[in-house]
């Protein structure tokens, strides 16, 4: 060496850039402008995990081991560096092994001798592993914070911590929280590919007893970290003696326990533990390290505070939904049917916080008069608490409006009454009322088997799909009436909502649904764009016509998942497929004469007998045919005489009720109870049979009360006690008297 600073010639090849490079205890990372990977150096492949040479296709700058959540802050980075900016954060890192590891990252401009920036130079280390903690502690609580906040369960925020944790901070990691007056085992990690063996460490599940005077016990005690810095120079009182074993096999070091306290309830302790599994510069912590853990304890807590808050809402919601929608689903003749319900995901990935799951769609299967069914589907607009309350009083009311048996379109007209009644009273300045009613989209639908013939009416909602010889094609609707609470003021209901009629053909099915069956949101990171309505309905009616021959059940479930994405608005389901066979029914007209009721029940027991009826429901089911038949012959000839038209040469005259026309009205009573009829008809089902009296009389029959010297008046008395169910409802014609009768023995 000739003067001060000169080297040897060996020296001064030791001292290269690549040679000190491959010595540094820091990973160099050099990438061009395309995140294309130049150059890293040995630190850097165990850092990241990449192997290969320089330039080879596979690795791309940082992005493959960065975690999902920091792409988009990698970009960013890189963005701010390329403008000739420097740029430092932390990154978390998923290593080859799956282990994840926080590291802090320095990004500086590679500049060609012009000045010119062609790539980026990035400097690495693992946070919290050098003389700079103090620094790296506040951006690696903000970036544990922020993971902690994405998660919304309690399995999955736990999980979310031991991925911190080991094997960055700790070789073992326990988190036991309290269920009740338990203390409950949740979580037990361990460096990768070592398991505690049994009757050791408490596994999951188990409740955890610390003895008295165990730093665990302070710690929970006292709400308050405990550090063990060295298990060499102390000693503790041990759960168990498999405990204190392995402890001494696995070489336990230090440990540093935490209480996850928040809102001033304890919910458990978070435990880390170093051993001699792993080759550390430092096996021990020490004070910093338990103020750090401390800090992220209660970040923990924070997390699963709102995971079980959130958790809690889950149940309840769903606890609620499920109260609102029908429990158990009626065994209908000549139907089967299939539901399905499901929820929306949570918004919190929309950006808009955490929000119950319970919405306002709903369905429903209602039995009606003589084996008839109405069903329905439903939707109220928006989520939360509010539609599911609107939709159980909308549900409630439907069911309540069917039982009269009137036509659909005239439901739907007294529901979008209802819909108005139950809007949230609200008045502005002047006390005008402002209420805004609910949005609702319904069909509602009554189908009969035996006739096969299905009515409906549509109040904005999307027509159902019906499968039918091999096609899926939307069911043929003219009339699509406004959805419900949005009609104008002074259009009357009627006028907006039609009643339509359709034949089911044998073994068709019909598939309702809400809007959010095809209206999802891609999945995330799935790179495919969002698919238009139109698109995802033809999707759905090709996944339909591939399992059309299949149960109903098959069918609902293919149509749960036939159109991918994420169910972004609840969704309800209701499949409904008519029966390939017919029906049986017997069916005759008969004169509204006395001598008729013996023919009619003539005919009911020789039908009852054709079907194999029970001798004794058959007996009962005659004396009940009877009673109708006869109260409908007695009310036919007691009933009115038709208004006639009076219409005479030279003009109409005004009518006069002092009129007397000799011989006129007793000619008309007798042509009118001459031309009255009824007509008997039978249904036979597979547990029941139906009997229907219809005859031209407007008025509905009810039950009398009877005195002890009365000859009449206890027909309707009889049918109501030894009917299963019975009714009456208007017809287009007159009226129909109904009542059930099970063909099995009570």
């Amino acid at each position: 060496m000739k003067r001060w600073g000169d080297l040897p010639q060996d020296a001064a090849d030791h001292l290269s850039a690549g040679a000190v490079l491959d010595q540094a205890e820091m990973a160099v990372v050099v990438t061009d402008r395309f995140s294309n990977l130049l150059y890293w150096n040995p630190f850097a492949e165990k850092l990241f995990g990449h192997s290969g040479p320089p330039g080879s296709p596979e690795p791309r700058g940082l992005t493959p081991s960065l975690m999902e959540a920091d792409h988009p802050l990698a970009v960013e980075a890189a963005k701010q560096v390329l403008k000739g900016g420097v740029w430092e954060g932390t990154f978390e890192v998923k290593r080859g092994d799956g282990t994840m590891i926080y590291v802090r990252a320095q990004a500086v401009p590679l500049r060609h001798s012009s000045g010119a920036v062609t790539g980026i130079v990035i400097t690495a280390r693992e946070a919290m592993r050098s003389n700079e903690r103090e620094k790296d502690r506040f951006g690696l609580l903000e970036r544990i914070g922020e993971r902690l906040a994405g998660s919304l369960y309690v399995e999955e925020t736990l999980k979310r911590v031991a991925e911190m944790l080991v094997p960055q901070f700790a070789d073992h990691c326990f988190i036991e929280l309290m269920e009740g007056e338990r203390l409950t085992r949740r979580v037990s990690t361990h460096v990768q590919g070592w398991n505690p063996p049994p009757d050791t460490w408490a596994p999951l599940g188990a409740e955890i007893r610390y003895p008295a005077g165990h730093y665990a016990d302070t710690a929970l005690r006292r709400q308050e970290t405990v550090l063990v810095e060295d298990f060499a120079r102390t000693s503790y009182p041990s759960p168990s003696e498999g405990s204190t074993r392995l402890a001494a096999e696995v070489g336990l070091t230090s440990a540093i326990v935490a209480p996850l306290c928040v809102r001033g309830e304890t919910l458990g302790l978070m435990y880390l533990g170093l051993s001699n599994l792993t080759d550390r510069r430092s096996p021990h912590y020490d004070t910093f390290d338990r103020d750090f853990v401390g800090a992220i304890a209660t970040r923990v807590a924070l997390a699963v505070d709102n995971a079980l808050l959130f958790e809690e809402e889950r149940h309840t919601a769903e606890s609620f939904q499920k109260y609102l929608l029908p429990r158990a689903l009626p065994q209908l003749d000549g139907l089967e049917i299939a539901v399905r319900y499901y929820p929306a995901a949570p918004l919190a990935s929309h950006g808009q916080g955490i929000q119950t799951q319970v919405g306002g769609d709903w369905y429903d299967v209602i039995p009606l008069s003589a084996g008839r069914v109405g069903i329905v589907i439903g939707d109220v607009e928006g989520r939360g608490a509010k539609a599911a309350a609107v939709m159980g009083q909308l549900r409630a009311a439907l069911r309540a409006f069917a039982q009269d048996d009137k036509p659909p379109a005239e439901i739907l007209a007294r529901l979008d009454e209802w819909t108005r009644i139950i809007a949230t009273p609200e008045q502005d300045d002047s006390g005008e009322d402002i209420s805004v009613p609910p949005i609702v989209t319904c069909q509602y639908l009554v189908y009969d088997a035996w006739s096969r013939e299905l009515s409906f009416a549509n109040a904005g909602h999307a027509p159902p799909l019906l499968l039918a010889d091999g096609t899926c094609v939307e069911l043929d609707i003219k009339e699509v009436g406004q959805p419900l609470g949005v009609r104008a003021k002074g259009v009357h209901a009627d006028l907006v909502y039609k009643e339509e009629t359709r034949t089911l053909p044998p073994g068709a099915s019909l598939l309702l649904y809400t809007d959010g069956l095809v209206d999802r949101r891609p999945l995330r990171d799935s790179g495919s764009h969002p698919l238009s309505d139109e698109e995802n309905l033809a999707l759905l009616c090709d996944k339909l016509v591939e399992c059309s021959g299949g149960s109903v059940e098959r069918i609902a479930d293919a149509a749960t998942v036939a159109v991918p994405g994420e169910i972004d608005d609840d969704m309800a389901i209701l499949v409904v497929r008519s029966s390939a066979a017919d029906l049986e029914v017997e069916e005759r007209t008969f004169a509204a004469q006395p001598i008729m009721v013996s023919e009619a029940r003539r005919m009911a027991a020789e039908a009852f007998t054709g079907w194999n009826v029970p001798e004794e429901r058959a007996e009962l089911a005659c004396l009940l045919v009877s009673e109708v038949v006869t109260n409908v012959v007695l009310h036919a000839a007691n009933s009115g005489v038709p208004r006639r038209d009076l219409v005479m040469d030279g003009g109409a005259l005004d009518f006069d009720e002092s009129w007397d026309l000799p011989g006129f009205e007793d000619e008309d009573e007798g042509e009118a109870a001459a031309e009255k009829e009824f007509t008997l008809r039978i249904r036979r089902g597979r547990e029941s049979v139906w009997v229907e009296v219809f005859d031209q009389d407007l008025r509905l029959p009810r039950i009398r009360s009877a005195g002890e010297n009365d000859e009449g008046g206890r027909g309707l008395y009889l049918v109501d006690q030894l009917a299963r169910r019975w009714g009456s409802r208007p017809t287009q014609e007159g009226k129909a008297v109904w009542f059930e009768i099970p063909t099995r023995s009570r």
